[in-house]
């Protein structure tokens, strides 16, 4: 797997993932903590939507799906991310397919846990 990856980081404030921008990478965050926040109704006043700490995935939907960002991401203190690109893992996907069987599993895992916890959210406020 670390041979489709890239390492890179980021420093407080910096944005990671803007919503809109194209998804062409994901990242596996090693250290610090990332801020998810989506436009509201009110124009300059994102909602903050999740903290990621160490051992998120971020950005997967948009890599998976070929989609624009959905969120804007930034790092809330210094982050260390390795990157999959798009590029990269769609070689992974034709170069070792049980890899990326592995790698999809995980993803379906983490996706599944964050919409419990979104359903157990809205339950609670309605």
């Amino acid at each position: 797997m670390f041979a489709y990856l890239e390492y890179r980081e980021w420093q407080p404030a910096e944005i990671v993932m803007k919503s809109g921008d194209p998804g062409d990478f994901m990242g596996f965050l090693v250290k610090g903590k990332l801020a998810v926040k989506m436009e509201g109704i009110f124009p300059d006043k994102p909602i903050l939507v999740a903290v990621f700490e160490r051992g998120s995935l971020v950005g997967e939907i948009s890599v998976v799906e070929g989609v624009p960002r959905h969120a804007t991401v930034v790092a809330t203190e210094k982050c260390q991310l390795l990157i999959l690109s798009q590029e990269n893992m769609e070689l992974m996907l034709r170069q070792a397919p049980v890899l990326g069987l592995k790698f999809f599993r995980r993803i379906i895992h983490v996706l599944g846990h964050r919409l419990c916890k979104a359903s157990d959210r809205l339950s609670r406020l309605l």
